[in-house]
């Protein structure tokens, strides 16, 4: 079943566009920083990390209610790494997402299989990953990194 995302971005001024998303959804305001923009809003790398750190979040939180299992909470940050690529041009060359949980691993019942599968649900980071490497990372609520 082919499924279709649209979103529209409207040209405000110069690098700052309004993104919308449609069904009621607020309009998200996507800005350079500067100098070539005006920070009003995050970028499209910011944009995308986002994107990455959000689905990986989701799934992670799908794969652990299959098992009827409670996170305590999920944070999660995600470090860009941009650098020039051969024709000098800038690039997203890595993505590195660290997931930390409110629970600890002992309170969680399942966690090895929950670990192992809830990347494959993250449509997005399963996409942008063909094109780049995203590496995980995921710590219990104690600080143990369990992936």
């Amino acid at each position: 079943m082919t499924h279709v995302v649209q979103v529209r971005l409207r040209q405000e001024k110069d690098y700052r566009f309004a993104i919308e998303f449609g069904a009621g959804v607020p309009v998200l305001v996507g800005d350079e920083p500067p100098p070539l923009g005006g920070g009003s809003g995050p970028s499209p790398v910011q944009l995308l990390a986002a994107a990455v750190g959000n689905c990986l979040s989701d799934s992670l939180h799908f794969a652990l209610a299959k098992f009827k299992q409670e996170a305590r909470g999920i944070d999660t940050q995600v470090t860009a790494t941009i650098d020039r690529n051969a024709e000098g041009r800038l690039r997203v060359v890595r993505m590195q997402v660290e997931v930390r949980l409110g629970a600890a691993a002992a309170q969680l019942a399942h966690l090895e299989r929950v670990l192992a599968q809830f990347e494959g649900f993250c449509t997005v980071a399963q996409s942008v990953g063909q094109g780049l490497p995203v590496e995980v990372a995921v710590y219990d609520g104690a600080g143990t990194r369990v992936k």
